[in-house]
């Protein structure tokens, strides 16, 4: 010991360190930790050895960093000082910090806690009392380098020793000379070893004929006179001492006779931890004195010639420096030679962690793998925990536990460098061990041989660099095999050196999207292949190649991106899956070799979970059992199995839950209160523990309650089952008690609450004469028992105790009862069948007994049958309350017509659902007829049926009611989405899913969105809805070589779901210029614009107003605009003369098209047209969404807004009826370019509308531009009327490189229209900033040339891009619309225009007509 306080000195003194070099300390070091030996907590175990011999010059070196000294755990008694002791080596001096339970101690402006100059912690004055705890606790030291890492000490406890409390004290006894005598002393358990024994007020020397035991029980073997007097025992914990009751002992002389062969003390089973001592009591009394002897595994023990094994006074066994072999059942036998008696107690020995092997530091590369060796062993199993730099090692991809206790970090990079610490714990105690991680450059070589925590895949091979030149980079890496689980590269040599013969090659490779690089090495120069294992099925890893030589490395080859395979050949489930409590803390799960699968299993990984959370863990098990340790008490878990083969994990068992076992609560009952009933009594009521600290099923309630005055004189209470309540009588008047109360499991006895005061009354009822008679008494007689009820006497000021049944064959005086006096009724048991008693009931106070009442009754035979069972509940029902909750009724014939239970009858409901193959029932018990069933799944059949139990009897199960809970929103997304291109069609894509595994509900439809911007707002991706459950759905024309990302989002009655993952695809590369005689895709008279569930067909919401209202604006706004029109048109067409005439030909003749280009001043007169069947009174589409994204559609000015406007508003009717009835033709499918303007913000009410007939209608093809239109007589452009000009749900992509899609328009009928010129403003067409839209088809003649439209569109407000022209093939034989060209070529006679003006007149009368009705 001196020389070891010797050597902490020398350690400690700064300025002899300094003094020194580093090599000299370096040389001083391990003898010196040779003469402070090893701690047995497990210090040092970060220790590093010296650096390598063989480590070039730009090698680190370990530094030596480690604790000297680590906490321990100390027991301190409140107001004395305790030290921590902490001190940690390293060549620069550490910096030492305290945590407290997991957090960091402020000591700079602590009065009570400071940090000594070697690291340890010194608290001057503990605190502690009942609700104020701040010193105790678990402690742990930190020690931190700055530049160099961070390491933990074990963790330490602080215990603070309670005041002293007597649980049991010592009573008067008397013993015959020659006996033993034992005396009772227990108290608080961490105070046992201040107990000391007073006789007569002196101190009690003990020696080998008097012995206290652990307890603080004292035994006295072979007693003589001598021993007799008083005794008491004291305690003495640094206050004052505290003092029990005196107990005289007397001694007996001997009996002549014999005295029965008794045992005083019987052993108690203990649990110890190896190296501590053990006593097993056994005191034995009778005459003659008995002989003690001590067996185990039916061997006796011998305690003369053992070292270890003593026999105490009396007979008690005392075991020191306990080993695990010590375990075990120990019998204690008595024999006197008259009489031999024996018992049995269990010794358990419990060991502290212990390591087998420790990590070791370990020199790497980055991109390596490596892996911290760590094997340790104790009992009850240690968990491990890895920590770096002293924080948690959290698992993950990169940072895995394997083989229960070893840490593998994959792929390294250089902030993983550190101090790496195993920390192992039990119940009895923790240690750690630790190694430091340096990573060294790539060009540095790794000193010495691999070590063994070198994985084989990074086992590095490079000499010393020498100056020289370094290779290029590899040529042409190719993935020559990919599969599920590896990728197999292949590549040429550098152009630099072609032979390559002595060249070695890495591969390095990263999941895409994953900073973290790994490595693996070719196995021999020249090698130009290497196999990558371990990979993930359907993963995009990339890869790169590096080349060396001894030179050093070369240049890196280009990213090769590859994905493998998806999973195959997978191992099934493992079957027979069991889950068993083993402790409070611990269960225990076993499990089969599944019978699927294809390959050896490999391994398993077991996943565990609390119930209720949603953080599940797991642990790598190479068997098929395992034990998890560190659980909460009495908490549910659910536990799963993925098998591993050569293929990788296979598919899940299905969860098994289990609870572990129950301890004592960790609580007191809740809110305590007190009633005072009468002067003798007190009724005291409170609530169960919080659940979380039940720890178990509570079995009863302890009451402790005492005289305010007399606290050490205190009566217990034992209430058992679930009762809240107990009447406590018995006490004196007018006297204040104090009461307090515990829980009880049947693990033992929980906290108690803070004592509670009441007083009671003064004065109470009349007790000065005895109680007169009861006011009546009835029998009924059973085969062998009577049942006896009575009323109280009539008078009721006088006070009753209770009341005395006395009863007898022939008379009631053979056998007296007493009951309660608030008891009415009263079973007689164990009886004889067809026999004549007599019975008396007389009530009582403490004067006496009053005047008896009589009665007689005759027991029945025993042919009497026994009661027919129960009936069992009627009229059972479920009502459904929400998506889990099913309240059930029923009707109980066996009760009266109130339905009122005033028995101990209750109720048994199970349920499960109505599946064939389903046999679980789920159970509950009631006390009343109705039970609230919750935690049912949404949209699922339950059945249920209702059970009675009174006492044993029960009915049979009643009739099945069945109820069916409401739908909940998906709460999970569509599974397995996946994009494909359609053959022959690059610019169609399909996309398939199946359906959310939640659905929750019967799945009314989907929406697709879909964006080339990932990290769009979810609000400008673009959506497309399907109806009903089908599962795949075409997009069409979307841009070729573009990412699309796509995500699918469910729909149920009750709503929306949550949206899948983002699923990206590329759409392919073009094959080929579109050549003669071809076309870009028609989208068809069907093509489906982006749907809003809040637009009406004319672009604007539908208003709130009611049916007639909006009638009478619709029509007065279309009085009012073909009258404009018609008084413009008639005006215009006078102006017209021969000269324009000639322009407007010449122009057409130049363009060969019925657009005005460049400078020509001719102009195209309007097409104004108005359809019969559209003056029919439509309905007008609702629209549910209260804020639609198009607000407003400005009433058009000219005839150019009317025409494009009415065309795009039938066509966009008929698509979006289309839609909702979900026609899947090709002609129907929308575009990505076609949809940029949707907003996914509106509900799509795909269920909600009823089918509407489809109504096609062929615009005019001769579109002028809108924006640039403008009549005759009006001197200024018409922004207003440009932007409504053309009501197209689509819009254009604004690349004009890019083949944009065409609105293909089956020709339904021609209009007839009539056309007035108009003329152009001078100068280039102005548009107005409006989106620009996929514009209808023009159709023309096949000998017409190709020519550009271009068009206005309301598109989605509040976005505007410039027109795109768009390119319109000529359409083949069309004859119908040749026709219509050529009329809206043609100009119209005044004489024709008359007639129309006349035609129109009268539809304004009709207007006028439908307007006033």
């Amino acid at each position: 010991m001196a020389a070891e306080r010797k050597a902490r000195r020398l350690l400690s003194t700064s300025s002899s360190w300094r003094c020194c070099p580093t090599p000299l300390l370096l040389f001083l070091l391990p003898p010196l930790l040779l003469l402070l030996g090893r701690p047995a907590s497990g210090a040092a175990a970060v220790r590093s050895g010296s650096p390598p011999q063989s480590a070039g010059a730009n090698v680190r070196t370990f530094t030596p960093f480690y604790f000297l000294v680590e906490p321990v755990d100390t027991l301190s008694v409140r107001g004395s000082s305790v030290i921590l002791n902490c001190s940690a080596y390293s060549e620069t001096s550490p910096k030492i910090e305290w945590k407290k339970d997991g957090t960091f101690l402020n000591l700079v402006s602590d009065d009570r806690r400071q940090l000594l100059p070697d690291g340890s912690l010194f608290i001057s004055s503990v605190v502690h009392s009942k609700h104020n705890k701040p010193d105790e606790g678990f402690y742990q030291c930190v020690a931190t380098v700055d530049n160099l890492g961070t390491i933990v000490s074990s963790t330490a406890k602080l215990t603070v020793a309670g005041l002293p409390r007597f649980t049991s004290q010592p009573e008067p006894s008397s013993v015959y000379a020659g006996n033993s005598a034992i005396l009772n002393c227990e108290v608080n358990a961490d105070l046992v070893t201040f107990v000391r024994w007073e006789q007569n007020r002196q101190p009690l020397l003990l020696d080998d004929r008097v012995v206290k035991l652990p307890s603080g029980t004292l035994v006295i073997n072979n007693v003589t006179e001598g021993d007799g007097g008083l005794y008491r025992c004291i305690v003495e914990s640094g206050g004052p001492p505290k003092y029990s009751d005196e107990a005289e002992l007397k001694v007996l002389q001997g009996p002549e006779e014999m005295l029965n062969l008794v045992f005083l003390m019987r052993p108690s089973s203990v649990t110890r931890v190896t190296g501590q001592s053990a006593v097993l009591p056994c005191v034995a009394s009778g005459l003659p004195s008995p002989v003690i002897r001590w067996t185990k595994n039916e061997e006796v023990l011998d305690t003369e010639s053992s070292e270890r094994l003593v026999l105490l006074a009396g007979g008690s066994l005392e075991i020191s420096d306990l080993t695990e072999d010590d375990a075990g059942t120990y019998f204690c036998i008595a024999d006197n030679g008259n009489k031999t008696i024996e018992a049995q107690a269990e010794l358990t020995v419990q060991a502290p962690p212990e390591f087998l092997k420790q990590p070791a530091n370990i020199y790497a590369h980055e991109s390596m793998d490596i892996v911290f060796e760590c094997e340790v062993i104790g009992k009850p199993t240690p968990t491990v925990k890895w920590v770096k730099n002293g924080d948690v090692v959290i698992p993950s991809d990169y940072f895995k536990i394997v083989k229960e206790h070893n840490l593998q970090v994959l792929g390294l990079v250089k902030s993983d460098e550190g101090f790496y610490q195993c920390i192992a714990e039990n119940d009895v105690g923790n240690t750690q061990a630790g190694a430091q991680l340096i990573i060294l450059e790539h060009d540095v070589a790794i000193p010495t041989l691999p070590p063994t925590s070198l994985t084989s895949a990074t086992t590095d091979h490079l000499a010393p660099a020498t100056t020289g030149p370094l290779p290029s980079a590899p040529r042409d890496v190719v993935a020559s095999l990919v599969s599920t689980r590896f990728i197999k590269l292949t590549w040429r040599t550098p152009a630099s050196d072609p032979h390559g013969d002595n060249l070695t090659y890495s591969v390095f490779y990263t999941k895409e999207g994953i900073a973290r690089e790994r490595v693996e090495n070719t196995s021999q120069p020249g090698e130009m292949q290497v196999t990558i294992q371990n990979l993930m099925p359907a993963t995009v890893y990339i890869f790169r190649v590096m080349a060396q030589n001894k030179h050093g490395s070369g240049e890196s080859s280009a990213p090769l991106r590859v994905e493998t395979q998806p999973e195959v050949q997978l191992p099934g489930p493992a079957p027979n899956i069991r889950a068993y409590a083993m402790s409070p803390t611990s269960i225990t799960i076993t499990w089969e070799t599944p019978l699927s699968g294809n390959g050896e299993i490999q391994n398993y990984k077991l996943y565990y979970m609390e119930k209720g959370t949603d953080k599940e863990q797991d642990v790598d098990v190479s068997s098929h059992s395992y034990t998890i340790n560190g659980l909460k008490k009495y908490t549910e878990y659910s536990f799963r199995v993925v098998a591993y083969n050569k293929h990788g994990p296979g598919v899940s068992t299905q969860d098994v839950v289990v609870r572990t076992l129950s301890d004592v609560p960790s609580a007191a009952p809740q809110n305590l209160s007190l009633e005072v009933r009468n002067s003798k009594s007190i009724v005291i009521h409170w609530q169960p523990p919080s659940p979380a600290t039940q720890n178990g099923q509570i079995t009863g309630y302890k009451i402790r309650y005492r005289k305010a005055s007399r606290k050490s004189d205190v009566t217990e209470t034992l209430v058992t089952g679930t009762q809240l309540f107990q009447l406590i009588e018995g006490l004196d008047r007018g006297t204040e008690y104090n009461f307090r109360v515990a829980a009880l499991t049947v693990n033992g006895t929980g906290p108690a609450t803070d004592w509670l005061s009441a007083e009671t009354f003064e004065s109470d009822l009349d007790e000065t004469r005895v109680p007169e008679v009861p006011s009546s008494l009835h029998v009924r007689p059973l085969v062998t028992s009577i049942v006896v009820s009575w009323t109280p006497p009539e008078n009721q000021n006088i006070v009753v105790r209770g009341y005395a049944i006395g009863y007898g064959i022939g008379s009631p005086h053979a056998q007296t009862i007493k009951v309660d006096y608030k008891q009415r009724y009263y079973t007689i048991e164990n009886l004889d069948p067809s026999s004549h008693y007599v019975i008396t009931l007389k009530a009582f106070n403490n004067v006496g007994e009053g005047i008896p009442l009589y009665e007689s009754a005759v027991t029945r035979p025993h042919t009497v049958p026994d009661p027919t069972p129960m009936m069992p509940p009627v009229g059972v029902q479920a009502s459904i309350l929400s998506h889990d909750t099913i309240r059930i009724t029923w009707a109980d014939n066996s009760l009266p017509k109130h339905q009122k239970i005033t028995d101990s009858r209750y109720y048994t409901i199970r349920w499960k659902t109505n599946i064939p193959a389903n046999t679980k029932y789920k159970n509950a018990n009631a006390t009343t007829l109705s039970y609230l069933v919750t935690g049912l799944k949404p949209n699922t059949l339950y059945e249920f049926s209702v059970m009675v139990t009174k006492g044993r009897r029960s009915s049979t199960w009643s009739m099945t009611a069945h109820g069916a809970t409401f739908e909940l929103v998906p709460t999970s997304p569509p599974k397995d989405v996946t994009v494909v291109s359609k053959e022959g069609k690059p610019r169609t894509i399909i996309v398939n899913w199946q359906p959310p595994s939640e659905a929750n509900g019967k799945i009314t439809g989907y929406i697709i969105y879909y964006s080339t911007d990932v990290n769009a707002e979810i609000h400008d991706w673009v959506i497309e809805p399907v109806v009903g459950n089908r599962l795949t759905h075409q997009i069409q024309e979307l841009t070729l070589d573009t990412p699309y990302y796509f995500k699918i989002q469910a729909r149920n009655s009750k709503g929306m779901g949550p949206m899948s993952e983002a699923v990206q695809f590329r759409t392919p590369k073009a094959l080929g210029s579109a050549g003669k005689g071809s076309r870009l895709p028609d989208l068809g008279s069907d093509y489906k614009p982006p749907m809003s569930g809040s637009n009406s067909p004319h672009g604007s919401p539908t208003s709130p107003l009611d049916s007639n209202m909006l009638l009478v604006i619709i029509v007065s706004v279309g009085v009012i605009t073909i009258v404009v029109v018609v008084i413009i048109a008639v005006f215009c067409t006078r102006r017209t003369t021969s000269h324009q005439k000639k322009k407007r030909a010449a122009c057409k003749s130049v363009n060969g098209s019925h657009k005005y280009k460049g400078n020509c001043k001719d102009v195209k007169p309007p097409d104004l047209w108005i359809h019969h069947e559209r003056l029919e009174l439509k309905p007008i589409d609702k629209s549910p969404d209260p804020n639609p994204v198009m607000t407003d559609t400005p009433i058009p000015r000219n005839s150019q807004d009317i025409t494009p406007v009415d065309n795009s508003m039938d066509s966009n009717i008929h698509q979006r009826r289309n839609s909702y009835r979900g026609h899947e033709s090709e002609d129907s499918m929308s575009t990505l370019a076609g949809r940029r303007g949707m907003r996914p913000k509106m509900m799509m009410p795909f269920d909600s509308q009823p089918p509407q007939q489809s109504v096609r209608n062929t615009p005019s093809t001769d579109t002028m531009p809108a924006s640039s239109s403008q009549t005759c007589c009006t001197d200024h452009q018409d922004p207003e009327g440009a932007t409504s000009s053309s009501y197209l749900a689509s819009s254009q992509e604004e690349d004009s490189g890019q083949s944009l899609p065409t609105a293909h328009v089956r020709p339904s009928h021609p209009l007839k229209s009539f056309a007035v010129p108009a003329i152009p403003p001078p100068g280039p067409p102005i548009y107005d900033p409006a989106l620009p839209s996929t514009p209808l088809l023009s159709q023309q003649a096949l000998n017409h040339h190709i020519h550009s439209v271009k068009t206005a569109s309301i598109g989605t407000l509040g976005r505007s891009r410039p027109p795109m022209p768009v390119v319109v093939p000529s359409a083949p034989e069309v004859q119908e619309t040749t026709r219509m060209l050529e009329d809206s070529e043609s100009s119209y006679e005044p004489d024709e225009l008359t007639k129309e003006m006349a035609h129109l007149e009268g539809l304004m009368k009709d207007l006028n007509a439908i307007t006033t009705a």
